[in-house]
């Protein structure tokens, strides 16, 4: 124990949100020191052979821009690890970037995992990061990461439930004694969104966007409820006879572009509130539901999904970064590690 602590005082310790959008990275002492998208640029010669030329925000700027030769890849697609090469070249990257190569030890690192990956998967995460210079590397499911992160007392006996929308995948967990009592994962999330605006532009405007486009629509006007003043942008892309055009779009275009994979999530959450113990059951009456994720900053969700279920429903103050916060916490307090890797 006591060398744990020695070697602990060395090294740089750090914590990893492997997202399918954004890979958040903390650092012990230090917290949030690297958000970047989870974008990998490759460049591929004639021989083959791939070599990197960009990763994280400079890798996401090239999408849909890119030479033949060129290819920006998101390793994570809809919640799971798409790439496993690049998934591995891309969490060295960021290691790399955040560990301090005045520190002599390797670092403990935690990375924060989508519930219900293949153990196949979960180990490939672990060797990426062991052969980029772990010391220990621990897995955190996203829903207690981003319980966690939301201020939930997961190591209570009470029942919590917890939606983290995130870009891939939507996370519906209900913690308590600091394991997941329930939890299901759909592939309905961020992601889906913005192809949902694509298709929903295209059948009504005769304009093709790209997924860069529609997830700046999302941001500017999305929502999920009627409001009383309907927010408007412009927006550029091609017709179908291939000539640049420019529309107006609405925030009640993106709200019925947005119903399909709103009332996904919506059944996904109610299987979980029917399948829960009676006895938690009554627990989620008195303390609602907590929305984490990106997802969570579509205007009025919360109004959305409190209509609906019939239960409080409130956002996590720090939605964003709910699942990166609880998974920095897990590593600076390791009560709390050896509690939910023992469940």
């Amino acid at each position: 124990m006591f060398l744990d602590k020695l070697i602990g005082l060395f090294s740089n310790d750090m914590a990893i949100d492997l997202g399918t959008a954004n890979t958040i990275v903390s650092v012990r002492g230090k917290g949030i020191i690297i958000n970047e998208p989870s974008v990998v640029a490759v460049q591929s010669d004639r021989q083959g052979k791939d070599k990197i030329l960009a990763v994280g925000q400079e890798a996401k700027q090239m999408i849909g821009k890119t030479p033949l030769n060129i290819q920006a890849v998101r390793p994570m697609q809809d919640g799971v690890i798409a790439d496993f090469e690049m998934t591995e070249r891309m969490i060295r990257y960021f290691i790399e970037k955040a560990h301090s190569r005045k520190s002599f030890v390797r670092p403990r690192i935690i990375i924060c995992i989508p519930y219900g990956i293949t153990q196949v998967e979960k180990k490939a995460v672990e060797e990426s990061a062991m052969s980029a210079g772990a010391r220990e590397v621990f897995l955190v499911e996203e829903p207690m990461a981003a319980a966690i992160g939301a201020g939930i007392p997961v190591s209570d006996p009470s029942g919590y439930v917890v939606v983290d929308i995130g870009g891939g995948t939507t996370e519906i967990g209900v913690t308590s004694l600091g394991g997941l009592v329930l939890c299901k994962s759909i592939k309905v999330a961020g992601d889906k969104f913005d192809r949902s605006i694509v298709e929903y532009v295209r059948q009504n405007y005769n304009l093709f966007i790209g997924e860069r486009t529609a997830e700046n629509i999302k941001i500017e006007i999305g929502t999920a409820i009627k409001l009383d003043t309907e927010l408007k942008m412009k927006v550029k892309g091609r017709d179908n006879s291939g000539l640049l055009s420019t529309i107006e779009l609405g925030s009640e275009g993106v709200r019925t572009a947005l119903k399909e994979p709103l009332k996904e999530i919506v059944s996904a959450i109610k299987s979980v509130l029917e399948n829960m113990p009676p006895d938690l059951a009554s627990d989620i009456v008195d303390n609602g539901v907590i929305i984490t994720g990106g997802g969570a900053l579509i205007r009025g969700l919360d109004t959305y999904l409190s209509d609906i279920i019939k239960l409080p429903v409130k956002i996590a103050n720090e939605p964003l970064l709910s699942v990166a916060y609880g998974t920095s916490q897990v590593l600076d307090e390791p009560e709390l590690l050896r509690l939910i890797t023992n469940n």
